[in-house]
């Protein structure tokens, strides 16, 4: 009796070492600061390139084509850029009926403001695309992260 009594007092000692109290208030923004970081210290810099067709271009004159595929192709790296930095947000649904399934539906966003991306080169690519690469020093990626990470820790408050 008395060994069983023993066991268990050590078996109920062993399990509530276990226990800790833990604050969701901090631990929610340090989690969040965790999860982020490891990109940033992978890569001094974020590099981004965007592309865009010429000839879809909604314009007459060649040249107005022109300077409208630099421009889309241009907006097209900054938003490969934001998803870098702040990540995509993707919604999907399915519909099975007969166990078939009937339809897929995905929706990607992505959201954020970049600033201080360094324009590091306009190329032609074949005759009808132009493609524009960018990119986003560690340090600015930091601040922006550290200024999302701000906002959204005001906004659950």
């Amino acid at each position: 009796m008395k060994r069983i009594l023993t066991a268990c007092l050590a078996v109920g000692l062993l399990v509530l070492t276990g226990c800790k109290s833990i604050n969701i208030a901090t631990t929610k923004s340090t989690d969040n600061a965790n999860m982020l970081a490891p990109m940033v210290e992978k890569r001094e810099t974020l590099t981004a390139t965007g592309y865009a067709v010429i000839s879809v271009q909604n314009h007459r004159n060649p040249a107005q084509q022109r300077l409208m595929a630099i421009r889309a192709s241009k907006l097209d790296a900054y938003r490969a850029l934001t998803e870098q930095v702040y990540g995509q947000q993707i919604d999907a649904s399915s519909t099975v009926a007969d166990m078939t399934v009937t339809s897929d539906s995905f929706r990607a966003k992505v959201e954020g403001v970049i600033y201080g991306a360094t324009l590091v080169s306009i190329t032609p690519v074949g005759d009808d695309t132009y493609e524009t690469t960018l990119s986003l020093d560690k340090s600015v990626v930091h601040d922006l992260r550290a200024l999302y990470l701000g906002q959204i820790t005001a906004r659950s408050r």
